[in-house]
């Protein structure tokens, strides 16, 4: 008895163990076929609450899980780059998603598994173009997933015979309360709704005594099902631990949909289990039942959306007053704005908040341009103090930046278009902190210069300030919109800076040639030149820098066309 007892628990996690790698594996392939769709998505997240949920549905879809899809938005909402009640809209639409995973699981295939499996991994093993070789990785997982459902709903039928069993289901399907705790503790315990879905397909499609009718039949289902829909709301509750309060209520806002949901549903189990099998395909109930609970798991999340949509006002009062106060954004200095390590294995959501990061970063980097020229051109204390202090600031944020991308490079959910693109950005990255170490060696010099009893000529000073003009523009150009620019690919702009880059170097061979000039006619005394030549050299190398910028957007772009076309 004991052995039977370790055999069956062994195939039920076993089972359980293949569904859930099957279901990771099977979002990674779609989330490398779909990566330039995903863009696409990020694109409907600041649109309406219509938007909203419609890119939280797909996105759910595509990540083969909702708490993924809310860690997502709890991250983005703590960004401050998603309003409250667009980062709730999401949280509606990921609940609908969640449930095309139970649809797929209700189709009967049981005797096409294994040709699933080794069509899937004949495609990845042999096809040569990326974009082949992740679709044959998706379709294996797919095979996987439903080989974890197989072993799980074999090891469940001698259950279905058991006495003290059948006794304890019965119990659970009398008392909906019951089957609530139930569908919530199981989903907390293994962390996937999707998966404690599937193992309830599973064990009501057990045929029960009179070997017609399902163990559980769809009214004891039902209240499990509520439960799982509870239950996942957990993890996004973990994940805003520490978080903002808008991201908190974000995870409330999960919650508080589902159980409200289940407050009202579950009241009318029987009325809701008549619509259910009205909709569902006739037959006997063992065969259909498992698809009357992806029904069942749709229509309760698409009315509860539907309930909810208007009422999205209401849900941002409700989960205000329950955490009240205003965010303060934390902007000391070296601390991180918008990069989230749990979104890691989301690489374009990730890299989206890398570019806002570099943003940020950009921001810092043109005050400090300016300021430079304030402590060039008007012995500007204040202006020096600020650019080397930043400069501390800058390698900090820098560093941090860097190991990031580091990290996502080494994840291994990277196709190769955001590989290529996540290397331009770690190149723009480390150019634009090059352009604050420029800024920080004029001002060096400067400081240098205050200890001298001399002075820039008028010509010299009206020189420098054209440069400093050229330069900005190029900063405005390329470093301020370079979030913009690696969004798009756009090579106009990137070839704008490459003509101005140009003028710099120009201008800086005349301005050398006019001070040597002035040099011998007096106008300019040689202790001056060093600096002079300095601040010129570091100007130029600022210009280089941000030609770099531009070079590697139009690279980029070559490479990116070019591994779309392999």
């Amino acid at each position: 008895m004991e052995n039977e007892v370790v055999k069956t628990l062994f195939g039920l996690f076993g089972g359980l163990a293949i569904f859930l790698f099957g279901m990771n594996m099977m979002s990674e392939g779609l989330q490398k076929v779909a990566g330039e769709k995903m863009r696409y998505i990020l694109g409907l997240l600041t649109k309406n609450a219509v938007m909203g949920v419609l890119a939280g549905a797909v996105t759910t879809a595509v990540l083969q899980s909702s708490s993924a899809t809310t860690v997502m938005a709890i991250g983005f909402v703590s960004a401050g780059l998603l309003k409250l009640p667009q980062a709730i809209s999401i949280i509606f639409g990921a609940n609908i998603g969640t449930t095309m995973t139970a649809q797929l699981i209700a189709f009967k295939i049981s005797d096409y598994i294994w040709p699933i499996i080794v069509v899937g991994f004949l495609i990845y093993f042999f096809a040569k173009k990326e974009n082949i070789k992740y679709i044959g990785e998706t379709v294996f997982a797919f095979g996987l997933l439903f080989l974890g459902i197989e072993t799980m709903g074999s090891v469940m039928k001698p259950l279905a015979s058991s006495p003290v069993f059948v006794s304890l289901i019965d119990q659970v399907a009398d008392v909906p309360v019951l089957g609530v705790l139930v569908g919530t503790l199981m989903t907390v315990v293994v962390q996937s709704s999707s998966a404690t879905i599937a193992v309830l397909q599973n064990f009501a499609s057990q045929a029960g005594p009179d070997g017609v009718s399902s163990i559980l039949g769809l009214q004891g289902a039902i209240p499990i099902l509520f439960g799982d829909n509870i239950g996942t709301t957990i993890t996004a509750l973990l994940a805003s631990i520490g978080q903002s309060k808008n991201a908190r209520r974000t995870a409330l806002s999960h919650s508080i949909f589902n159980i409200t949901g289940t407050f009202l549903f579950i009241w009318f189990i029987p009325q809701f289990a008549w619509v259910v099998q009205s909709i569902s395909p006739s037959g006997a109930e063992v065969d259909v039942i498992s698809r009357q609970i992806a029904n069942a798991h749709t229509l309760f999340n698409v009315t509860n959306t539907l309930i909810w949509v208007p009422l999205l006002p209401l849900m941002v009062k409700i989960v205000t007053t329950i955490i009240p106060g205003e965010d303060v954004k934390d902007l000391e200095k070296g601390r991180l704005q918008y990069i989230d390590e749990r979104l890691l294995d989301q690489p374009e959501f990730a890299m989206h908040l890398v570019l806002q990061e570099i943003s940020n970063v950009n921001e810092i980097v043109s005050d400090m341009v300016r300021n430079t020229r304030k402590s060039v051109l008007h012995d500007d204390k204040e202006a020096m103090e600020f650019v080397i202090e930043t400069e501390d600031h800058i390698d900090v944020l820098q560093d941090k930046i860097v190991r990031y991308m580091s990290t996502l490079f080494t994840t291994g959910y990277l196709n190769e278009e955001q590989s290529i693109r996540l290397a331009g950005i770690m190149e723009v990255s480390s150019n634009v902190e090059r352009i604050s170490d420029s800024c920080t060696s004029i001002v060096h010099k400067m400081k240098q210069k205050m200890g001298k009893d001399s002075a820039f000529s008028e010509s010299a000073l009206e020189e420098m300030s054209g440069t400093f003009e050229l330069v900005e523009n190029m900063v405005e150009n390329m470093v301020e919109k370079v979030t913009d620019v690696l969004k798009t690919n756009d090579v106009a702009a990137a070839t704008e800076v490459l003509e101005l880059e140009n003028n710099i170097n120009q201008l800086e061979h005349r301005l050398r040639k006019k001070h040597l000039n002035r040099l011998n006619e007096g106008v300019c005394t040689p202790e001056m030149t060093v600096v002079y030549t300095e601040i010129l050299h570091n100007l130029e190398r600022i210009g280089d820098y941000c030609s770099h910028i531009a070079v590697f957007v139009i690279e980029n772009k070559k490479k990116i066309a070019a591994a779309e076309t392999k």
